[in-house]
């Protein structure tokens, strides 16, 4: 074991363990890893970042304001100051940090969908498989829960409104990082598996003389209605349904697909991309907003979220190279890797 702690890579927004404390208690930390989601998530269900949105208050306020017992939520509050969540202040008053404003649901981004999604039961219960992910290959989503990932929120809806949340989450963090890509030399973009349209929404509402369409299965674009119209982009976005295993919308200029390869094998994922080049022009770009994995040992958040797509898809987070394989059995190119501060990049690719 090295003594040198591990600095934050900006590459990959992930420091990697530190030597700062004993490893037993480093690793004891490693270990309950577990209850600093599961609390942070019951914070942002509260919404506690959104009380705090105004500037410190005492513990009382919150609770009244949230819907809390006052003594545990200052156990809960206490707790994640630890971890830089929260500030705690004097007198049982507490304040945002730069990591808590994330968790208020106007910042921009906003994790709080992702923080509540994290923090879920149905989310814990997936997890806990992950021993026979391991040993199997499996993904653990469907041996839980009875169903592979999709189909149990099309009959969950519920549990589906906690995942477009953190979908939509997702996408802000993408967006937010990634806003520098110039989408003006477009005139339509496809959202290839959009979901309920927040990414869209997000392109759309910077770019006023670009029109979209959001493609998706029928019953989750059909999801999609308040979103596009509180982004004020719904008269420039048509939405259409159908599944991207089959074809997708033909003919625009750009076609986007953010957190959709990694939910698929090798296989399902070539021929999503083939039907996407199937309906790309000549002069059409493909993007792809996903993590791209070092080739060697680097730090990278990116292999924790590839064990997230191990217990609940058939798919896998990729390098580079995997990438460029994957679109070149598409009849695609792969032109440049637009890294970020975060865990996502955009892979850029054109037809060959």
């Amino acid at each position: 074991m090295t003594d040198t702690a591990s600095e934050l890579d900006p590459s990959t927004g992930w420091a990697g363990p530190t030597a700062e404390a004993p490893p037993e208690a480093a690793l004891m930390q490693l270990l309950m890893g577990g209850f600093v989601t599961q609390s942070i998530g019951v914070a942002a269900r509260f919404g506690v970042a959104d009380a705090l949105a105004g500037g410190p208050r005492h513990v009382d306020d919150i609770a009244a304001e949230v819907g809390a017992h006052a003594p545990s939520l200052y156990r809960l509050l206490r707790a994640l100051g630890d971890f830089g969540v929260f500030a705690e202040l004097a007198d049982r008053h507490f304040a945002l940090t730069p990591a808590g404003e994330l968790l208020r649901t106007d910042s921009t981004p906003s994790l709080r969908g992702l923080a509540a999604h994290f923090g879920s039961g149905f989310h814990r219960a997936a997890w806990s498989g992950l021993y026979d992910s391991v040993r199997t290959g499996e993904a653990a989503f469907e041996r839980v829960h009875g169903a592979p990932q999709f189909d149990y929120y099309r009959s969950h809806p519920e549990e589906a409104a906690v995942f477009d949340a953190a979908m939509t989450s997702v996408a802000s963090a993408i967006y937010a990082t990634l806003e520098s890509y110039d989408f003006g030399r477009f005139s339509t973009v496809v959202d290839v598996g959009g979901g309920n349209g927040a990414y869209l929404s997000g392109i759309l509402a910077s770019y006023p003389a670009l029109r979209g369409v959001l493609f998706d299965l029928p019953d989750v674009v059909e999801r999609s209605a308040p979103v596009l119209a509180k982004a004020g982009v719904a008269d420039r976005c048509e939405v259409a349904g159908g599944s991207f295993f089959d074809e997708v919308p033909r003919g625009a200029d750009a076609y986007v697909l953010t957190a959709v390869i990694h939910d698929w094998d090798d296989e399902a994922s070539v021929r999503i991309l083939r039907n996407c080049r199937a309906a790309m022009p000549a002069h059409a770009t493909l993007l792809l907003g996903e993590p791209v994995l070092p080739d060697g040992p680097e730090p990278s958040v990116g292999k924790l979220l590839d064990l997230e797509t191990l217990i609940g898809t058939t798919g896998r987070q990729r390098t580079e190279a995997e990438f460029r394989e994957l679109l070149d059995r598409a009849g695609l190119r792969l032109t440049r890797v637009i890294h970020s501060s975060g865990p996502d990049s955009l892979v850029e690719a054109v037809p060959r």
